[in-house]
């Protein structure tokens, strides 16, 4: 029902044939066992093999779902690939990305709807949002950044859900930051976040920069409680989504991040990565340079946010 796109409505249908599979053999049971009279549970007699209704109907059922689940994922290879050629065309506009990550029902919507003043769906249910949406956010200096909600996370999250939803998921693996979104009220909002960082570290996006919003602190009833929030968060920021308390600050922490903080690396870069070269002669601060056998090592300074991209050839 909340799939708005064809690519989300094909990740649901792959996560149902995933669930179904596996328990289709007990939904037949019934039938398999009217087979065979004296057959006994195996279904033999006197070493014959014999092949009831329900076991037949199971090994069709078994083989349409199998086709169809193959099918599915041809169709969402295809979306992979035109979301990264989509995500390539991002990079080079050199604007950063923050993706909205959190528990379900956290308030990354309503946060998205707040920051980039748009119309994202907003419901209290889970998985409200299902299809990536991105949108341009404009910081009281004039910097510009795209900000992606993405579909909330559970405790626990099937590996097939991930695997499902990898056409999604990928939009948090390539984002310069990550907006970690919290429930501030919720009596469980500790083990939430870390089932958050469970599943970034399952999808391998836990190298990414992370910066902490406490949401919903308009429903404490005093300020205390905010306060002690923030001392469990490292790198937090208290706000509420629905009536723009703290957004300010949350602003100025991202913009920080993502345009003010440098940080110093050394990297062997081959030259195949003219991409990577370019970006960090162009965005960042080069103090010395050595060519050598297929690449060359940079050593200088880049923004914190593209830490990420570097980090596979950081000697």
């Amino acid at each position: 029902m909340h799939a708005n796109t064809r690519e989300g409505a094909l990740q649901v249908e792959l996560a149902q044939y995933e669930y179904r599979l596996p328990r289709l053999t007990r939904a037949w049971t019934h039938l398999a066992r009217q087979a065979g009279g004296g057959a006994g549970r195996s279904g033999a007699v006197g070493g014959v093999g014999l092949r009831g209704p329900g076991e037949t109907q199971l090994e069709v059922d078994r083989r349409d779902i199998r086709r169809r689940i193959s099918n599915l994922r041809e169709h969402l290879e295809k979306v992979r690939t035109h979301r990264k050629q989509y995500r390539l065309r991002r990079k080079r506009s050199n604007l950063p990305i923050v993706a909205l990550v959190g528990y379900t029902n956290a308030g990354k919507s309503t946060l998205l709807n707040r920051l980039a003043d748009a119309d994202v769906y907003v419901a209290d249910q889970l998985f409200a949002t299902l299809d990536p949406t991105t949108r341009r956010v404009e910081f009281p200096d004039g910097h510009i950044a795209l900000f992606t909600d993405t579909v909330g996370f559970i405790q626990k999250l099937p590996t097939t859900l991930i695997a499902a939803f990898q056409a999604t998921l990928e939009e948090i693996t390539e984002a310069d930051l990550l907006l970690h979104v919290v429930d501030v009220t919720h009596i469980n909002a500790q083990a939430q976040a870390r089932a958050v960082y469970q599943t970034l570290e399952d999808i391998e996006a836990d190298h990414i920069p992370v910066i902490v919003g406490l949401n919903k602190i308009d429903l404490l009833q005093d300020s205390q409680g905010a306060r002690q929030a923030l001392e469990k968060f490292p790198n937090s920021v208290a706000i509420s989504a629905l009536t723009g308390e703290g957004i300010g600050d949350l602003l100025k922490s991202i913009n920080g991040i993502l345009f003010e903080d440098y940080v110093g690396v050394s990297v062997w870069l081959p030259y195949k990565e003219g991409g990577l070269i370019s970006m960090f002669h162009e965005q960042g601060q080069v103090e010395m340079v050595e060519h050598g056998d297929g690449g060359m090592q940079l050593t200088g300074r880049i923004p914190g946010r593209l830490r990420a991209s570097f980090a596979p050839y950081i000697k």
